[in-house]
């Protein structure tokens, strides 16, 4: 039984996208998987079935109701934007300890494989003084850091390795989601950036409906995370040296 921090380098690069595939994946392979998003920026309440909230609920099988949404959702704001400006603009406010004791008390509860999805990009503010990097670092699970394919995305991608890194945060891999549109090729991002990370995955966004995505143990990418059987697949061993995860960008070879 494990939990996963899923995160990413900046907001709308595909995180959903990329936590609904892989709850998806991991349901075909038999586990049993619960995932939660606790703050949500840009929810409107007419427009639920369309939210974040909705995508997850959908790929876990669950309907789509006020109950699930607030199971699962707890702090959600209208205003499409870092969740400290959008909680002000509600006169309101994030209690990021209320935050990670609602991640721990998931995370005790979990049956199987728990999926946290996190707010934005890696240091988003939530109040004053903390970002959602302060969740993580209080939660320490591992973590799967999501990037666009777009121009600049490696820059980002790297920035956000060596800030996890100086943290001594477990990354597990690094998932480039296509980015709709991008003039840059999906393989030349994940190549560039699995130079300097390892393991890098592309997950091209689907060319039939959407709600197929990921419906496919073949289409899949994310056995290379998960073994079949859905436990964590060992990590690649250099001869002579310990299990390696990414290397921290700029340490040379």
């Amino acid at each position: 039984m494990t939990a996963i921090f899923i995160t990413a380098t900046g907001t709308d690069v595909g995180k959903t996208f990329v936590a609904a595939s892989l709850i998806r994946h991991l349901r075909q392979m038999g586990r049993m998987v619960d995932a939660i998003k606790p703050i949500v920026s840009g929810f409107d309440p007419k427009q639920a079935a369309a939210s974040d909230c909705a995508i997850l609920l959908n790929a876990l099988g669950l309907p789509v109701t006020a109950e699930e949404i607030d199971r699962i959702s707890p702090w959600r704001f209208r205003a499409p934007l870092s969740p400290d400006l959008a909680a002000r603009r509600e006169q309101r406010s994030i209690d990021v300890d209320n935050v990670i004791a609602f991640c721990q008390s998931a995370i005790e509860q979990r049956r199987d494989i728990l999926l946290i999805e996190g707010a934005g990009g890696i240091m988003v503010p939530l109040d004053e003084n903390r970002t959602i990097l302060d969740v993580m670092m209080a939660l320490r699970l591992p973590l799967i850091l999501v990037a666009g394919s777009y121009l600049g995305t490696i820059s980002h991608t790297l920035t956000a390795l060596d800030s996890l890194y100086r943290r001594d945060m477990n990354v597990l891999a690094i998932i480039v989601s296509e980015t709709p549109g991008s003039t840059v090729p999906l393989d030349d991002t994940v190549a560039a950036i699995a130079r300097f990370a390892d393991p890098v995955i592309g997950v091209p966004r689907p060319r039939r409906p959407t709600g197929d995505a990921g419906n496919t143990e073949e289409a899949s990418p994310f056995g290379r995370i998960f073994a079949p059987q859905g436990s964590q697949a060992p990590r690649r061993v250099e001869q002579g040296a310990p299990m390696r995860g990414p290397r921290p960008p700029g340490s040379g070879r």
